[in-house]
């Protein structure tokens, strides 16, 4: 139905007749000559009806807006004047000779170039993927997954897929399950990772393994989170952490290379847990933000503001200032903003200094907790901090992760917010992650990563007596304060898996009736193996500018998980739920609705 796609015709074509199809893009009647920009997937070109053929013409005259037409016709030159340098078919345009409506559209929800709001683009998702913007940033999707499979190709990994129906594991997020008719009672869960499989592929002798896999977690939503995701999946058997990270730097930066044109910093840095969490508030930090967290718990150690001194004494406690350069210029306003933004990760408010003659002390700074403080802890802070004339001091004292949390992300707020924040790519290896954590309140150890992380000590027994002081064998890969890819090498002795899983407070039964195949495999001559898992859809967001992961996925859910396109979640029918062997409890409010 066409020689050529509309944004391919150009200048090597003039004189020449082609056939092109595609959707209207804008009508333009100008005086009599009929001026229609059609448009497909590689772009624009403009196509001309003359009145000297009335039967196109009138034709042309009936054409609207995403109308489907197919149009055969000759290429010229445009006139003088008219060209359009920013177009890559400007030069050029189509003299129509022949004409076909191959079908008619109403009039769309939203225009093109409208800025729609995201539930109204997400209905008419296939049409808000007509533009090109969307549809640019979907063909960089392809292109990305195109670079990678050719990197993991070219290295002897082999793609493999692994099963979407698969039991429910404990594994940090809540599980979808699937009702199964064939065993009443029974539920499958779909994958929150290939985690379990891609080691067994390991036991199997597949040594490299590579899978684009789709996974499902059902959890709290937000930019950079969906209901069903997309990682690229790797695992490698007889690999250190050193060749399996030399070997994804490259790929990483042969991508950025293939994919911007852009050059990374060779080698990544890296950074361990610790010194980012202390720094910077978080184990992902954007690197481009200069800000950095000072710690003055001991400054604060018995000072009469107990809203200081009691996480200064208290050993999971934390006192952290984060100075930011010029920002005595901060309103009351602006600050009380940043303060309800901090309450949003547990903090109770947002305690600060303004600096602004730092030679008189006492007397030249504003604070309404100046008063609490005595004047050597004042100028200690002043000290330790570096503050200049000018700076403002924002104080965080709660629990460590409270402090954390909070001062990690004012510290990437202000940064980005103040211009503070440099340009370009900031790779970051962080590495020797605790092996577990816990909150004063739990009864039993958490995995930091996941239980199948290896300890860096591979002795049970020294795990099972000092569990708080075991490092793992984890590694993630941040860039520009995104984890984009995170991994370890594995547990492959059958005593270390149960002594972790005792520790995570998984007992033996329940790791025999959630784990027992995997269990079981590792008495089989496992070997030593680890892998990593890129978030593609948080990677292509970054290379693509897009603001949300939602950007860069054909048919991605709401914040709500809800579809509104499919208007999924739906209802299941009474004979379904019949075979199933379900029964509905509806919610109180229903029931008396």
């Amino acid at each position: 139905m066409r020689s050529h796609y509309c944004g391919q015709v150009n200048e090597s074509h003039i004189d020449r007749t082609v056939e092109v199809a595609g959707w209207v893009h804008r009508r333009r009647d100008h005086g009599g000559v009929i001026f229609i920009d059609l448009r497909a997937r590689e772009g624009l070109l403009q196509v001309v009806f003359h009145p000297d053929s009335p039967e196109i013409f009138a034709l042309a005259e009936r054409v609207r807006g995403e109308y489907v037409l197919q149009v055969k016709g000759h290429v010229r030159q445009r006139p003088e004047g008219t060209i359009n340098s920013k177009m890559p078919t400007g030069q050029v345009e189509l003299l129509a000779e022949e004409l076909t409506i191959l079908n008619t559209s109403e009039t769309p929800p939203f225009h093109h170039d409208e800025h729609a709001n995201e539930e109204l683009r997400l209905r008419y998702r296939y049409l808000d993927l007509r533009k090109a913007d969307v549809q640019a940033r979907l063909l960089m999707r392809h292109q990305v997954t195109r670079a990678l499979r050719r990197y993991l190709d070219d290295h002897g990994f082999i793609d493999i897929e692994t099963p979407m129906l698969t039991r429910a594991t404990p594994e940090g997020a809540r599980d979808y399950l699937v009702p199964s008719r064939t065993h009443p009672g029974k539920f499958f869960a779909l994958p929150q990772s290939p985690q379990l499989f891609k080691q067994l592929l390991m036991m199997s002798g597949m040594d490299r393994y590579y899978q684009i896999v789709r996974c499902f977690r059902d959890e709290d939503l937000r930019a950079d989170r969906q209901p069903e995701f997309t990682q690229l999946d790797i695992e490698t058997s007889f690999m250190d952490e050193e060749g399996i990270m030399g070997l994804m730097e490259v790929m990483i930066r042969e991508l950025f290379k293939e994919i911007l044109g852009v050059d990374l910093v060779e080698p990544f840095p890296r950074m361990s847990h610790a010194e980012a969490v202390q720094r910077f508030g978080s184990d992902r930090p954007d690197l481009r933000v200069p800000l950095e967290l000072v710690e003055v718990a001991d400054l604060m150690d018995g000072v009469e503001f107990k809203v200081f001194a009691g996480p200064a004494a208290d050993p999971n406690g934390r006192v952290a200032v984060l100075r930011v350069p010029g920002g005595n210029t901060l309103s009351r306003k602006a600050i009380d903003d940043y303060t309800a933004f901090v309450g949003r990760y547990g903090a109770r408010g947002l305690a600060y200094i303004k600096v602004n003659e730092k030679a008189r002390g006492r007397d030249g700074l504003q604070s309404p907790i100046l008063k609490f403080l005595p004047d050597d802890t004042i100028s200690a802070l002043l000290e330790r901090t570096g503050a200049e004339d000018g700076d403002l001091l924002f104080f965080g004292a709660d629990k460590a992760r409270v402090v954390n949390d909070a001062l990690g992300a004012l510290r990437e707020k202000l940064g980005h917010e103040l211009g503070l924040a440099e340009e370009g790519w900031r790779p970051l290896w962080v590495v020797d992650f605790p092996m577990f954590e816990r909150d004063s309140e739990d009864t039993h150890w958490n995995a930091l990563h996941h239980p199948f992380t290896a300890p860096a000590n591979n002795d049970p027994e020294a795990l099972k007596a000092e569990p708080g002081d075991a490092m793992s064998r984890a590694y993630d890969m941040v860039l520009n304060g995104s984890e984009i890819g995170g991994g370890s090498l594995r547990i492959h002795d059958r005593d270390m898996q149960a002594v972790v899983f005792e520790l995570l407070g998984i007992g033996e039964e329940e790791a025999q009736e959630k784990f027992g195949f995997l269990l079981e495999a590792l008495k089989y001559g496992c070997p030593p193996h680890g892998g990593i898992a890129f978030g593609l859809d948080r990677l292509v967001m970054l290379l693509s500018g897009a603001d949300s992961i939602r950007e860069v996925i054909a048919f991605p859910k709401t914040q709500s998980a809800h579809c509104p396109l499919t208007n999924a979640p739906g209802d299941a029918d009474d004979q379904q739920l019949r075979e199933l062997g379900i029964r509905i409890r509806r919610p109180q409010s229903e029931d008396k609705a």
